[in-house]
């Protein structure tokens, strides 16, 4: 058995790790602190201390305010959107995985071309599909622009998982007689399935963060998501801060459950294929 004599320690890497963790803690911590304050207490106590009389007044007020709306409309938003990406982008993938020719490469080159087209740059070309479609200020407003820019991340990760597949599989199959059709749900989805949670939990997380959409295709209350809710606690001279961070603090805890329980998919899905 070799001993080792002299460890090696990263002592600026270890100081960084920590600074680095100060920096993303000390906002979650000051958020949640803040939310258990009343009012008044704001500017009157260190930011930073513990609430004095903690109150859970700010959680009464988010929940006064229709927001459990704002979350059904999140939520219904965020799986259509999911669901509808999921089902285009396996089969896109699929086709052009299996077709490898110059067509198909082209198609995956102009799908993965979306990826450099800021979603500010189109939002005026898409109110007008919008509008034209008679569709503004619904759900779906926001739910259909939500796809078109889901597709070209969720296109590339799943055709790197596709690429994985041995071919041999395929080909076995396909000597069996199996259409193209049970070759993909037979053999290719069951085998990318850790990506299929990969993209759903990324498209997820970009849905229910999204603003812009929300912010120029919809108006009316009841069409309201989470992001947009947030504005309810601000008046015209005054800001609700505990219970503007409260409904902060609400609307982050399933994004937090999404990554908790689904974390590793994310990273092996993002990572998968790029070696080749």
């Amino acid at each position: 058995m070799i001993r080792i004599k002299n460890k090696q320690y990263n002592l600026v890497g270890g100081f960084l790790g920590w600074v680095w963790l100060l920096i993303v803690v000390i906002p979650i911590y000051y958020i949640v602190v803040t939310s258990l304050r009343d009012q008044s207490e704001i500017y009157s106590t260190n930011p930073l201390s513990l609430p004095s009389k903690p109150t859970l007044d700010a959680y009464g007020r988010v929940f006064a305010n229709d927001f459990l709306l704002y979350i059904g409309n999140t939520l219904f938003v965020t799986l259509v959107t999911v669901v509808l990406t999921l089902l285009v982008t396996i089969m896109a993938a699929y086709a052009i995985t299996r077709r490898a020719d110059g067509p198909a490469r082209t198609i995956y080159k102009v799908i993965i071309v979306g990826l450099a087209i800021p979603m500010q740059a189109t939002i005026i070309p898409v109110y007008y599909l919008i509008i034209k479609m008679g569709l503004y200020d619904t759900l779906w407003a926001i739910i259909l622009p939500s796809v078109g820019f889901a597709i070209p991340i969720t296109v590339m990760i799943l055709c790197n998982f596709l690429r994985d597949i041995p071919q041999s599989l395929f080909e076995a199959m396909e000597v069996d007689g199996a259409s193209e059709f049970k070759i993909m749900f037979k053999l290719a989805i069951p085998m990318i399935k850790p990506a299929i949670i990969t993209v759903a939990i990324y498209d997820a997380l970009q849905v229910w963060n999204g603003f812009l959409f929300p912010l120029i295709l919809t108006q009316s209350q009841s069409n309201r998501v989470i992001t947009m809710s947030l504005w309810a606690f601000q008046g015209q001279f005054t800001v609700d801060i505990p219970g503007l961070l409260a409904a902060v603090v609400v609307s982050v805890i399933p994004l937090l459950t999404a990554y908790i329980f689904g974390r590793k998919q994310m990273v092996a899905g993002l990572t998968a294929g790029f070696s080749k």
